[in-house]
């Protein structure tokens, strides 16, 4: 027991360690190793092949094991040492070129950030004071209702800005703010040098979201040089926000996020260039704000890949100092995977993103409150969204080992995906004239919609999984009286959405229809082979929870006239057969007949596809089947329509 612990203990020494061990430590633990390691022989890959497909029994392996992202490339079942030889930066350190493993050398600690979304300054001000005092270190304000130095001096009452870092968002002139920003500066005689922070200007995601510049296009680049001269003396604030989170929220894949953020700051690169700015002066002023979504090792691939990218951009400009390569990784949590229905759900998935954003090298990361999707955050919610990442620290010890992703032959082999993917991308925007000339061309906006368009359809098919949303719902939970904050958009560019929204439109009629007449009841009528009607009813269960449905459930029937007789007793609108398909072909006629003998109003659904005996249930009666291949928002609102039109009246 004792040699095997010394084993394990010299396993975890580099080697330079091992010089200071007793030498008999050292031939004990060699010793050891060496009689294990010959216990597990080497296994080549080919071998591993041969096990998989011997395993699958004739099955397609490129079907069965091999997943093909939203992004564009294949990901294997699994990865070996050999996968890493092509990757050339595999060996560098932290804060080394080409920077994947990010700038950080000491720890891997990151800014906690607290969104405001509340517009009027004082009550802001003391949400951001109160989220200070609770484990946030930065804030970041809408200051929309901002429009005077008196409203600033408000918002920034209390606040210790040398040692918190401030972020504005939403201003309607970043100009005017921060000549307020640094006259405030100047009146408290702060250390400029400690200010750190940012403003959300970002004139070309403006222009892709709103469908037009917010003045022209010539005007709005020009802050560019008002900003800088502006913010000369705050050299830790940023003035070019480059958004790619607005891009992330609209639908777009990781590698159109990561490959049009990558073309907007090279706009604003070139502009600033062409103008006389060095060009590590105008990097060293910006930031990008990235989403961070659910797919957890992806996201830490992507944030990891963004400081590749960017290296390789700005390498293009020959800058005098490395400071130019020194990204700032500015993580928001996505909205787009937020969800109305089961919100604490969301809390779930924020701490994945936390995690991922954390383990990806994020400098700041910023998390959405889980009632997000209905209402404006409350103590309750942004105490939450503070915890997360303060538990992750503080529990967890996630800012205390840069780059813990390093060397794994997964993770590695993502952000390389990624990285060519997205640079691919960027090279043919840059082909098509830049993105600006793509913009307004309406390609990027098509790119993107077309990718948002593939995603709701995997929603819609459950291809994709938002729990308590389009999978596992809970079918007595009310949302309707509970929204609050209701967002809309009516520009005519890029919108931002959430996924879930098709669904929660559709439950909500249902919700609305129940104010003035009881919920839709759809009644199971098991009968048969135990395994297959428990298995089929329970997928009913889920398909038709998704619309917010009562589902009348049982333990089932031993014959067909007790299950017609409990059926039609319940007085359900939809009766449900859950059997096997052989059942259905006897059991499963004679109950379809004994229903429709007796009433016509009632739709009688099969659940289950028995495409050899479909004739024979469709002469019996059988109104509808229900299966898995079926389009499920898509059966869901045929089903609203047909059987309770006025919802939709």
């Amino acid at each position: 027991m004792a040699k095997t612990t010394a084993f394990f203990i010299f396993l975890q020494l580099n080697e330079k360690n091992r010089a200071y061990l007793h030498p008999e430590l050292i031939y004990s633990s060699m010793s050891i190793e060496n009689k294990l390691f010959q216990e597990f022989p080497p296994v080549t890959t080919e071998q591993w092949e041969e096990v998989i497909l011997k395993d699958l029994k004739g099955a397609d392996y490129q079907k069965k094991l091999v997943w093909r992202t939203d992004e564009g490339f294949n990901v294997r079942p699994y990865y070996r040492a050999e996968d890493l030889d092509s990757l050339n930066y595999l060996e560098t350190l932290p804060d080394r070129f080409p920077y994947t493993r990010g700038f950080k050398t000491n720890d891997n600690n990151w800014n906690i950030v607290q969104e405001i979304t509340e517009k009027n300054p004082v009550k802001a001000n003391e949400m951001a004071v109160n989220a200070l005092t609770k484990g946030a270190n930065t804030v970041s304000f809408c200051t929309k209702n901002v429009t005077s130095y008196q409203d600033l001096q408000s918002l920034l009452q209390n606040i210790d800005i040398e040692k918190n870092g401030v972020q504005f968002r939403c201003a309607s002139s970043y100009i005017e703010l921060m000549k307020w920003f640094v006259q405030y500066i100047d009146e408290q005689n702060l250390d400029k040098t400690k200010i750190n922070g940012a403003i959300d200007f970002d004139a070309i995601i403006f222009a892709l979201k709103k469908g037009k510049f917010y003045s022209n296009k010539k005007t709005d680049l020009q802050e560019i040089i008002e900003l800088l001269a502006l913010t000369s003396e705050l050299p830790n604030f940023k003035i070019i926000n480059v958004n790619g989170l607005a891009i992330h929220n609209a639908g777009a894949t990781i590698v159109q996020e990561l490959g049009y953020t990558l073309a907007v700051a090279n706009e604003y690169l070139a502009f600033a260039t062409e103008k006389g700015i060095t060009s590590e002066k105008i990097a060293s002023k910006m930031q990008f704000t990235l989403s961070v979504g659910s797919n957890y090792f992806m996201e830490i691939a992507k944030l990891r890949a963004a400081r590749v990218l960017w290296t390789t951009l700005i390498e293009q400009y020959h800058p005098t100092c490395d400071c130019a390569y020194h990204l700032t990784l500015n993580s928001v949590a996505s909205s787009w995977n937020k969800t109305l229905y089961d919100p604490y759900v969301n809390m779930l998935r924020s701490t994945t993103e936390a995690m991922s954003a954390a383990l990806g090298g994020a400098d700041s990361i910023a998390l959405k409150p889980f009632d997000i999707a209905y209402k404006q955050e409350d103590e309750f919610s942004s105490r939450i969204s503070r915890n997360t990442q303060i538990i992750l620290k503080e529990e967890s010890y996630f800012d205390k080992i840069v780059d813990p992703a390093a060397g794994s032959y997964y993770i590695e082999n993502l952000t390389n995906s990624i990285i060519e993917h997205a640079w691919k991308l960027f090279q043919n925007t840059e082909t098509e004239g830049g993105f600006i000339a793509a913009m307004e061309a309406g390609k990027v906006k098509a790119e993107i919609e077309q990718s948002a368009q593939k995603r709701d359809m995997d929603i819609a098919t459950r291809k994709y999984i938002l729990l308590g949303t389009n999978q596992y719902p809970n079918t007595n939970e009310l949302m309707l009286d509970k929204i609050e904050d209701a967002k809309t958009c009516n520009s005519e560019g890029l919108k931002s959405y959430r996924g879930a929204a098709a669904f929660e439109a559709l439950r909500l009629q249902t919700e609305e229809y129940a104010k003035h007449h009881h919920r839709p009841r759809l009644f199971l009528l098991k009968v048969g082979n135990l395994a297959m009607r428990q298995a089929r009813a329970g997928f009913i269960t889920n398909f038709f929870g998704c619309a917010g449905y009562e589902i009348l459930d049982n333990a089932g029937f031993a014959s067909a006239e007790e299950g017609v007789k409990s059926a039609l007793e319940a007085t359900p609108d939809i009766i449900v057969l859950c059997s096997s398909d052989e059942e259905y072909a006897t059991l499963g006629v004679e109950i379809v007949q004994k229903i429709k003998k007796i009433t016509e109003k009632i739709p009688v659904i099969i659940a289950g596809n028995p495409t050899e005996i479909i004739d024979t249930l469709n002469k019996a009666g059988v109104d509808d089947y229900i299966h898995i291949k079926n389009n499920v928002l898509e059966k869901l609102n045929l089903y609203n329509k047909l059987y309770f039109c006025s919802v939709i009246d």
